[in-house]
C-alpha cells in the first residue's frame, strides 16, 4: 500500500528558478526512507508541502487519508505556563477528555445511577482503554527514560528549555502520539549517543513508515531501508542504507563517465571519417552522401551527460612545529557548580599526535570541561601546557564580534589579510560572487560554522580543539571537514555525537559520568565492546549455560559430497557472472539494455553469494 506519493512536484520561490522540478517517488507502507541532499536543495520545504504547511506550484501531492501523519521539524507553540509534562500530555488529547467525561460521570452517578449512566461510563471505558488510557503513564515513563528527559526537567516550564530540550521534548510528544507516518526532520541533532541508539531501536520496531531528513551517517546506516537524494530538484534512489547509497553513487559516477568517455571518442572518430570523406566526396557524390548520412547518425546518437563532480572546498589547517613530549597536564582537576559536581580530581596527561573523543550524556560537563581546559571556566587543580603549544578552538556556540559585518569586511578586519587574500580563503571555502558580501548575521549555522574554520585554518597551531564541528553540517560539509582533519598532524581534542566522525578519528576516548572521565586508551569500536561487556557482566545472578547445539546427522561421506557439489556451482555461477561484463561494456551506449544487464548481473551475483553461504555452512 502506498503511504505517500509525489508526481512531477514543482516548487519555486523565484520566478525561473526552480527549487523542486519534476520531483517524483512514492513510499510504501512500513518503509524507513532516508531523505539526504545539501543544505537548501529543498528538502524540509518537501516535508512542509506533505504536511500542507506550505503550497506547491505544479504536480500531484497524496498522503494516505487513513494514516495519521506527524511531522518533527518545527517547534510548535504552547500556552504560557505549560509544563514539559503538559506538553507530552497534550499528545494524549482525546484521551485525556474521555477521562474528564468518566470523572465527571462518576460524580453524578455518586448521587444515582441511571441506565443511561452506565451505558454511557461503558462505550467510555472502552474508548479509553482501546486508545491505551490506562497505559499512558507507563508509555510517557518509557518514552522520557529513552530520551533522557529527566522527571525534574518534566516539571520544568517549556519555555524555559534551550532549543535542543524542546526539540527533544517535542521529538517525546510526536513519539507518544502514536502516528502511522512520522517525518523527522535532523532528529538527532540535539540528542546524546545513548538517546540516539534508543531512538534507532525505536524507529527499528516502528511498524509505521518513517521518512528521515538526516545527515548523521551512523543513524542512517541503521535505520534507513533505502535513501532518496535531493539533487538539482530531482530525486535519485538508491535502494539501501549509507553505506550502499555511498558505494552505489561512486559506481554510477564511474559508468557514466566511462559511457561519457566512450561515446566522446566514438563521435571523434566519426567525426574525422566524415571529414576525410567530405573531403574525398568533392568529385564523387556517393562517398559525399555516405559521409552526411554517418553526420545524421552521429546527431541521432544518444548523448550522455558528462557527470561533475560535486564542488569540494579545498583547504587544510596552518601547523605550528610542535617540540617536547607532553601536550598539557592536567592535575586534580574539578569543577562544580554549586552542590552539583561535574567532574573531580581529573588527572590525564596529553601527548603529541593524540587524537581524543570526550563522551557523555547532555549535561555531564563535555563543554564545560573544554571551557575549563582553554581558562574560560575557573576550576580547582593544575593545567599546563607544554611552551610550544598554541590552540585552536571551535565552539558549539559560534559568535562573532561584529556580526553586522560582511564575509569579506570580517575576514579583512579580523584576519588582517589583503582583499586578494580574503577573497581566495573564502572561495576555498565555498563562499563565492555575491556570497562575500553578505552579513554574517544572515548565515545559517552551518555557514556560520563555515566562516570561523576558514578564520580558524590559517592560524598555525598544533592543538585543535572542537566542539560539535559537524552540528549544522550537511554530509558533503562533513566530508570536507574530515579530509581537512585527516591531514591535520597535531593533537586532535573533539566533542561529537557524530558516530562516524568519532569511529573515523578517536583514537582515545575520554568519557564523562558520575562525576569523573574514564581514560579509554581506544578507538569507538573497542569502547563500545567494553562497556557492552560490563553492562553483560552487571547482573549478580549468572544466566544459565545455554545448552550445546547438536551437531546435525549424516556421515562425512554426504558432508564431503555436499561441499563438492557446491564447489562446482560455485565455478559455473562465477562463470555466468563474468560473462555479464563484456555485454555490459558492449551495451554502454543502450541505457535500457544496460539498465536490465546490470539488474540481471546484481541477480546472479546475489546468487552466487548464497551458493558460497550455503558452502561455508557445510564446511562448518
Amino acid at each position: 500500500m502506498v503511504d505517500i506519493q509525489v508526481k512531477n512536484l514543482t516548487k519555486f520561490f523565484v520566478i525561473g528558478e526552480n527549487l523542486l522540478e519534476g520531483l517524483s517517488f512514492e513510499i510504501q507502507e512500513g518503509e524507513c526512507v532516508a531523505i539526504l541532499g545539501r543544505n537548501g536543495c529543498g528538502k524540509t520545504t518537501l516535508f512542509n508541502i506533505l504536511t500542507g504547511q506550505m503550497d506547491y506550484d505544479d504536480g500531484e501531492v497524496y498522503v494516505n487519508p487513513n494514516k495519521k501523519l506527524g511531522l518533527i521539524s518545527q517547534i510548535p507553540v504552547f500556552p504560557e505556563g505549560y509544563a514539559v509534562e503538559d506538553v507530552l500530555r497534550s499528545a494524549y488529547g482525546e484521551i485525556l477528555r474521555i477521562r474528564q467525561k468518566m470523572e465527571l460521570l462518576e460524580c453524578e452517578m455518586v448521587k444515582g445511577v441511571t441506565d443511561d449512566q452506565l451505558r454511557e461510563y461503558d462505550a467510555l471505558t472502552n474508548r479509553f482503554q482501546s486508545g491505551g488510557g490506562y497505559d499512558m503513564d507507563v508509555e510517557v515513563d518509557k518514552i522520557c527514560n529513552g530520551l533522557g528527559i529527566t522527571p525534574e526537567q518534566r516539571h520544568q516550564a517549556f519555555s524555559s528549555l534551550s532549543g535542543g530540550e524542546k526539540t527533544r521534548v517535542n521529538l517525546a510528544r510526536l513519539l507518544l502520539e502514536k502516528t502511522d507516518i512520522l517525518l523527522l526532520d535532523e532528529p538527532t541533532n540535539h540528542l546524546d549517543l545513548n538517546s540516539v541508539e534508543w531512538l534507532e531501536q525505536y524507529i527499528n520496531a516502528f511498524k509505521g513508515t518513517v521518512l528521515a531528513i538526516s545527515h548523521d551517517r551512523y543513524f542512517i546506516d541503521q535505520v534507513a531501508d533505502r535513501v532518496i537524494e535531493i539533487t538539482e530538484g530531482h530525486a535519485e534512489f538508491y535502494s539501501g542504507n549509507y553505506s550502499f547509497y555511498m558505494d552505489e553513487k561512486q559506481a554510477r559516477f564511474d559508468l557514466q563517465l566511462k559511457q561519457y568517455e566512450q561515446e566522446q571518442a566514438k563521435l571523434k572518430q566519426l567525426g574525422y571519417t566524415v571529414e576525410r570523406m567530405k573531403g574525398w566526396g568533392i568529385n564523387n557524390r556517393t562517398l559525399y552522401r555516405r559521409a552526411m548520412s554517418i553526420q545524421h547518425r552521429m546527431e541521432r546518437i544518444k548523448k550522455t551527460e558528462k557527470p561533475k563532480k560535486e564542488r569540494t572546498m579545498k583547504a587544510s589547517f596552518g601547523e605550528k612545529d610542535f617540540s617536547g613530549d607532553v601536550v598539557f597536564k592536567m592535575k586534580n582537576v574539578s569543577k562544580a557548580f554549586g552542590e552539583r559536581t561535574l567532574f573531580s580530581d581529573v588527572n590525564l596527561n596529553v601527548e603529541g599526535g593524540e587524537r581524543i573523543a570526550i563522551l557523555g550524556d547532555n549535561g555531564t560537563g563535555k563543554s564545560t570541561f573544554i571551557k575549563c581546559l582553554l581558562g574560560e571556566e575557573d576550576c580547582a587543580g593544575k593545567i599546563q601546557f607544554g611552551p610550544t603549544v598554541k590552540w585552536g578552538y571551535l565552539p558549539q556556540i559560534i559568535h562573532f564580534k561584529n556580526p553586522e559585518r560582511t564575509l569579506y569586511d570580517t575576514m579583512l578586519y579580523e584576519k588582517n589579510c589583503t582583499p586578494q587574500v580574503a577573497r581566495d580563503r573564502l572561495g576555498a571555502f565555498l563562499f563565492q560572487g555575491e556570497d562575500v558580501f553578505k552579513q554574517v548575521k544572515n548565515l545559517s549555522g552551518g555557514e556560520q560554522s563555515r566562516l570561523r574554520l576558514c578564520m580558524l585554518m590559517d592560524e598555525k597551531i598544533n592543538l585543535l580543539i572542537l566542539d560539535e564541528p559537524t552540528n549544522h553540517l550537511d554530509i558533503a560539509s562533513r566530508e570536507w571537514v574530515e579530509a581537512a582533519i585527516e591531514e591535520f598532524e597535531g593533537v586532535l581534542l573533539f566533542v561529537s555525537h557524530d558516530r562516524y566522525f568519532i569511529e573515523k578519528f578517536a583514537e582515545r576516548i575520554w568519557l564523562l559520568e558520575d562525576g569523573g572521565i574514564r581514560d579509554f586508551a581506544c578507538g569507538y569500536k573497542k569502547y563500545r565492546s567494553i562497556l557492552e561487556h560490563e553492562a553483560a557482566a552487571k547482573p549478580a545472578v549468572a544466566a544459565a549455560p545455554k545448552p550445546k547445539k547438536e551437531k546435525p546427522k549424516g556421515g562425512t561421506k554426504e558432508t564431503d559430497k555436499l561441499v563438492r557439489r557446491l564447489e562446482r556451482e560455485i565455478e559455473k555461477q562465477e562463470a555466468v557472472v563474468a560473462a555479464y561484463d563484456a555485454k555490459i561494456e558492449a551495451a554502454a551506449a543502450d541505457y535500457q539494455e544496460l539498465t536490465r544487464l546490470l539488474e540481471e548481473k546484481e541477480a546472479a551475483e546475489m546468487q552466487l553469494m548464497e551458493l558460497m553461504e550455503q558452502w561455508e555452512a557445510a564446511q562448518e
